[in-house]
């Protein structure tokens, strides 16, 4: 069991990464994951071993005691991204003079698109959510704020009344890392936001708000609505039987449509708070896809062999 053994030296080291990894503002999920990787790897080390005298077989029968268990391959790519942060750490801080992780392989994964919706999908999607009551209003507007402006879920749940501006239509987000980007708010979504604001927020408040509390969601108590919740409310609106659909599969349609709108990667990199275009390309396969049927439906040649005119396959063609 991981702790089960732990060992003083090495804990402090491990602590003194994590606060580390807090001063570079990584976020708790992260945090999390990382951390307990790093406690399973502890644990499964021999008594007494200490973080310098740790070989690269020690960490290669970590992993196999891992995959032996059921951990799948992105469980193990992110187990072995935690040891190479924390090592490269270790040697940075002069705790160790090599690096263990240099002689290990990253497993191998296969690249999985994400499911997107068609335009009309998620317009259907986005007003779905009846206008008639303060949580209906409430879920429009955050589906068409998502949707219009590719927030990840999170972001959504730390917005805050000073961070939207419906009149200049954009939003300012803290994304990862504590990286702040301005993203401008569609029209569909600016009016949405509006009449929650206007209409809806006020009553789900209530009088005995917290007048500190500036969150832009809030749940039928009045408090700041959580992730948890946020991912609810997108599946029950968008959910159908056979697809997983989220808060994610609106930030993925958000990038989709747009390049296939013909927006320039570089603008939804910074859009969607992407540290690294090659996180964004994956969008561009996506996109692909849809030219190709496109192509499929549009261009003369490029179905099927017909018989009939123009396809060469007449009688008497030279």
């Amino acid at each position: 069991m991981p702790g089960a053994r732990s060992d003083p030296a090495r804990l402090e080291a491990m602590a003194a990464y994590e606060d580390e990894l807090r001063v570079r503002g990584r976020s708790e999920r992260t945090l999390a994951a990382y951390l307990g990787d790093l406690r399973r790897l502890e644990a499964d080390l021999p008594d007494g071993l200490g973080w310098a005298e740790v070989e690269p077989r020690h960490l290669r029968a970590h992993l196999a005691a891992r995959l032996a268990a059921g951990a799948g391959r992105r469980t193990q790519a992110r187990a072995l991204s935690a040891m190479r942060g924390f090592f490269r750490f270790l040697r940075r801080t002069g705790r160790i003079s090599a690096d263990p992780c240099a002689a290990l392989r990253s497993p191998r994964l296969g690249r999985r698109l994400p499911q997107v919706l068609s335009v009309r999908e998620a317009a259907e999607g986005v007003e779905r959510p009846p206008a008639d009551s303060p949580l209906g209003l409430r879920d429009r507007a955050l589906l068409e704020l998502i949707y219009a402006s590719g927030l990840r879920v999170s972001e959504a749940a730390g917005l805050t009344l000073d961070a939207v501006d419906t009149a200049r239509r954009e939003v300012r987000v803290m994304g990862k890392g504590g990286r702040e980007r301005i993203v401008p708010l569609g029209g569909a979504a600016a009016r949405a936001l509006d009449r929650y604001l206007a209409e809806a927020r006020p009553r789900l408040a209530g009088d005995g708000a917290d007048a500190a509390d500036r969150h832009v969601f809030l749940s039928r108590r009045g408090a700041p609505l959580g992730v948890r919740d946020m991912r609810r409310r997108v599946v029950r609106w968008l959910g159908r039987p056979g697809r997983r659909i989220g808060p994610h599969t609106l930030r993925h349609a958000f990038a989709t449509h747009l390049l296939e709108g013909g927006a320039d990667l570089r603008a939804v990199q910074e859009m969607l708070g992407h540290a690294s275009l090659s996180t964004t390309q994956i969008y561009t396969h996506v996109s692909r896809a849809h030219l190709k049927a496109v192509h499929a439906r549009a261009h003369p040649r490029a179905g099927r062999a017909r018989g009939g005119e123009g396809d060469g396959g007449g009688r008497g063609a030279p």
